[in-house]
């Protein structure tokens, strides 16, 4: 409801029913709908009269039930009771003392209030009006014995003065009497055009200086007039805890003196003083300032958004957007072509459209993706796109020698790519562990095919243990067969092993379509450049997974694992 103390139809049927002496009866029918939407049907019974109502809960249906039997109900109601008058504005709730207060704050008067005695003469000056006989005597004094003889109902009179006017109030208590008096002033007040004859000081009418403090309007008006402000403390006596301080202020000619409790105090007194001879001064024309034309500084150098030079170390997206923005046109609108690879092998390809010109991006994200389509249409448009950065190496050339200690008599080796062959020859195990001790990090999940791994799994025994260790890697080879897996992996295809294809006079070798499967690019990858693939596969949790070793016979070799749901998904991880 608006009015919170307005009664609800629920508490107006009972006020009903109890002028009936009868009782209400709320009776649940049926609940229907889904929890989230239920609805209630209630029934109130009257006496012999039935109302039913819905609602989407029981309160709500039992006023809705109740409403209907207010409005179709035929049994005498009760007379409704005229709220009394409490002397409040029934808008906002405050008094009429209260809106007097505030009318005179902005007169600058202050309303004076006095009780009136509604019976003169008819008591002693002197008389207590609190005489009660002490003990069991009490009661029989207030029966028998008045101080005057009994009359009616008493009328309170209060007198309101506001200046040379005054006003007078009457009322059952002293509080009514007080609000009769103000609702009576504030009906002369407001009828004369007082507001409008405020006089005006030093440009500014009174009302405005209002809410300023004396020390403030003092600053103002010296302000206006060019006159300096000085606050000097001339005495200061009196205990710790009573002290008593006197200020001077000076402005300009005008001086003013100040006696105060504290320093405060006595500072605004001293400027009340010194305030009521700076408004006896004539009134200073206003004269309007013109505002200084402040010339803007013109750029030594414009770059314009539409040359080629444009934003080449930002973002290539907001790159694109800017520059649409800056020739008026049309953002750019972007649009995922297609999506295809394994759930962890993904790649995206969206398409970017400029006024009618589209570029393609791909990537393995949709980021990614997106910021190549724009790179794509920057370069169609015509705009410079800067050149993508060499990888730092993972180990410095040029490293300085190691510098000995004279403390230290140890030798410490630096080992280097391609320095194998000038090693020196030691023992089998150490000439077959030399590559592993290159820069060369293998990947997660792969171990290097050491004579420990090559044992416990049960390859590259015997006489191929030598031919490893003798086998001088071929560095073209090895990054051919990089090339095609990086083809395989993002594409599915590799135009790299369709030449080497070509050249065998192998065409029959060349897969149809793009392959999807890890397991079957690696067959592919193995049968171009004459790598094996050995898998193991072994149950796991009563065959319900499987775990699966390969084995890849390149240089270096490799070895892996996988485990799934079956041998299939093995293999692909």
């Amino acid at each position: 409801m608006a009015n919170p103390k307005e009664k609800t139809p629920m508490c107006l049927v009972n006020e009903l029913a109890r002028f009936n002496k009868i009782q209400p009866e709320y009776n649940l029918l049926s609940e229907q709908g889904p929890a989230h939407s239920k609805i209630f049907s209630v029934r109130l019974t009257l006496g012999d009269q039935h109302w039913e109502a819905e609602g989407t809960s029981i309160k709500k249906a039992q006023h809705s039930a109740a409403a209907s039997a207010l409005s179709e109900t035929t049994l005498p109601k009760p007379t409704v009771r005229t709220p009394r008058s409490t002397g409040r504005n029934p808008v906002d709730g405050s008094t009429h003392s209260m809106e007097l207060n505030a009318l005179c704050l902005k007169l600058g008067k202050k309303p004076i209030f006095k009780p009136i005695d509604p019976y003169p003469g008819m008591r002693p000056p002197n008389y207590n009006y609190n005489v009660r006989a002490p003990g069991p005597y009490q009661r029989s004094m207030q029966q028998y014995y008045y101080p005057f003889p009994p009359v009616g109902p008493i009328i309170y009179h209060m007198e309101l003065s506001i200046g040379s006017q005054q006003f007078i109030g009457k009322g059952r208590t002293w509080q009514q009497a007080k609000h009769d008096a103000a609702a009576k002033a504030l009906k002369v007040l407001q009828k004369e055009p007082m507001l409008q004859q405020l006089p005006v000081m030093n440009g500014e009418p009174e009302e405005e200086n209002l809410n300023k403090s004396e020390i403030s309007q003092v600053f103002e008006i010296a302000l206006k007039r060019n006159l300096p402000v000085n606050f000097e403390i001339l005495k200061e006596e009196g205990p710790p805890h009573m002290k008593s301080f006197v200020v001077r202020v000076a402005v300009g000619e005008f001086v003013g003196e100040g006696e105060g409790k504290s320093k405060k105090i006595a500072k605004k007194l001293a400027a009340a003083a010194v305030l009521l001879e700076l408004k006896r001064l004539p009134h200073i024309p206003s004269v309007e300032k013109k505002l200084p034309r402040i010339k803007k500084k013109t750029k030594s150098i414009i770059k314009l958004q539409t040359s080629p030079e444009y934003g080449q170390g930002m973002n290539p997206i907001s790159r694109l957007a800017q520059i649409q923005q800056a020739k008026k046109e049309k953002e750019p609108e972007y649009s995922m072509v297609t999506e295809r690879g394994l759930p962890r092998r993904r790649e995206f390809v969206i398409q970017v459209t400029v006024c009618g010109q589209t570029a393609e991006g791909l990537g393995p994200s949709k980021k990614v993706a997106k910021r190549n389509a724009a790179e794509k249409m920057l370069e169609l448009l015509g705009y410079k796109v800067p050149q993508p950065q060499p990888p730092k190496p993972a180990l410095k050339s040029d490293e300085k020698a190691p510098v000995k200690k004279p403390c230290d008599g140890r030798k410490v080796t630096f080992f280097e790519p391609g320095s194998a062959e000038e090693a020196p020859v030691g023992s089998k195990e150490d000439d077959f562990r030399l590559p592993y001790l290159s820069h060369q990090q293998l990947p997660a999940g792969i171990l290097p095919m050491v004579p420990e791994v090559a044992q416990a799994v049960g390859v590259c025994q015997g006489s191929q243990v030598k031919d490893y260790n003798r086998a001088v890697p071929n560095p073209g080879k090895a990054t051919i067969t990089a090339t095609i897996a990086n083809e395989l992996l993002y594409a599915g295809t590799s135009l790299t092993a369709v030449t080497i294809l070509k050249n065998k006079n192998n065409l029959t070798q060349v897969p149809h379509g793009p392959l999807t499967r890890p397991s079957e690019q690696l067959s592919y990858l193995a049968s171009v450049q004459g790598l094996q693939v050995e898998y193991k596969d072994f149950p796991k949790n009563n065959k319900n997974e499987f775990v699966s070793l390969i084995n890849c016979s390149s240089q270096l070799p490799l070895i892996s694992h996988g485990i799934g749901k079956d041998i299939e998904s093995c293999h692909d991880m």
